[in-house]
C-alpha cells in the first residue's frame, strides 16, 4: 500500500473522513491541505527532497479566501503536479457530475480514479484506493453510466489547458512561453494558433472569444 499520500480539501469534516479511510489502510504518512498552491509546493518539496507524495487525492473547486491564489482548481493543481511528477497517482474526490466534465478529465490521462462524493463516497474511495495501488483505473460505478454516452463533447488534455489560458486572457505570446516553459507540447505558436482554428470551426465558434464562450457553457473549460 501506498506509504505517502496528499490529501487536498477545503471542507474539513470532508477531510477528515479521508483520513479516516486512508488510517484504516494503515498509510504511513498523510498530509492535509485546503489550498491547492500549498498542495503544489508540498508535492514539490516532497519530490525535491527524493521523499515524493505517492498518490494525491483532491477536490476539483475550492472556495476562494484573502489568499492570492495561483492555482484556483483541483485541475490546475493536478496539471501543475503531473508536469512536476508524471508517475504521480491522483484520484479526483468531488461532488461534480457534469458528464463532459467527468469525461474530458477521465480522457485526459491526468487522472487514474474519479470518485463521486456521495453516501457512498467513502466506500468507493477506499475502493478505488486498492484499486489503483494494483495499477488498475477506477471510476465511481454512477459516473461510469452517466459518461457511456456517444454524443458527449471533450477537450483532451492539451486543449483544456490552451482553452483555459485563453479564458484568463492570456495572449498567444504568453500562451507559447508557458507551455515552452512547463513542457508542455505543442508549443509552438504556429501549433498553438492551427489548434484554436479547428477548435473554432468544430465548435462552430465566430471569434476566439465566442468560443471560450461555447465552452464555458458546455462546462469543458
Amino acid at each position: 500500500m501506498y506509504d505517502k499520500v496528499l490529501v487536498a480539501e477545503d471542507i474539513d469534516s470532508i477531510s477528515m473522513g479521508v483520513g479516516m479511510i486512508l488510517k484504516k489502510l494503515k498509510i504511513k504518512e498523510v498530509q492535509h491541505t485546503s489550498y491547492c498552491d500549498e498542495a503544489f509546493l508540498k508535492a514539490k518539496k516532497a519530490l525535491q527532497d527524493g521523499d515524493p507524495f505517492q498518490l494525491l487525492i483532491s477536490d476539483l473547486s475550492f472556495k476562494p479566501d484573502y489568499r492570492e491564489a495561483k492555482l484556483s482548481s483541483g485541475h490546475e493543481l493536478i496539471v501543475a503536479l503531473k508536469n512536476e511528477q508524471p508517475n504521480l497517482k491522483v484520484i479526483v474526490y468531488s461532488i461534480e457530475d457534469h458528464p463532459q466534465i467527468v469525461k474530458s478529465l477521465w480522457n485526459s490521462g491526468l487522472i487514474n480514479g474519479y470518485v463521486s462524493k456521495d453516501r457512498k463516497g467513502l466506500i468507493e474511495l477506499e475502493e478505488a484506493i486498492a484499486q489503483i495501488f494494483k495499477n488498475e483505473a477506477y471510476m465511481s460505478p454512477k459516473l461510469a453510466l452517466l459518461i457511456d454516452q456517444k454524443n458527449i463533447m471533450t477537450l483532451g488534455n492539451f486543449e483544456i489547458q490552451l482553452m483555459t489560458s485563453l479564458a484568463n486572457g492570456q495572449t498567444h505570446d504568453e500562451i507559447q512561453h508557458h507551455f515552452k516553459a512547463n513542457g508542455i507540447s505543442p508549443s509552438s505558436k504556429s501549433s498553438i494558433e492551427k489548434r484554436i482554428k479547428e477548435l473554432k470551426e468544430e465548435f462552430q465558434a465566430n471569434t476566439t472569444a465566442h468560443l471560450v464562450s461555447i465552452l464555458k457553457d458546455l462546462r469543458l473549460i
